[in-house]
């Protein structure tokens, strides 16, 4: 079994566009295994605030004297 993955956009028709140089790769009227992968809304919001959030509970007052130099 071969893979091909690639990057695209849902189109304006809800429909999904192969890149040219991953449809050389496939016959016509070949069967095909298809899985979408979606990021859920807001996940890099989530990580985001999630490591600020651990990154600031390593900090102490006593690490305020580096603020000054």
């Amino acid at each position: 079994m071969k893979t091909l993955e690639f990057h695209t956009r849902v189109n304006a028709d809800k429909s999904l566009s192969v890149p040219p140089e991953m449809a050389r790769e496939l016959e016509p009227e070949q069967a095909v295994h298809v899985i979408v992968v979606v990021p859920e809304p807001d996940e890099d919001q989530v990580w985001a605030r999630i490591t600020t959030e651990q990154f600031l509970k390593g900090y102490a007052d006593s690490d305020a004297i580096y603020d000054n130099l």
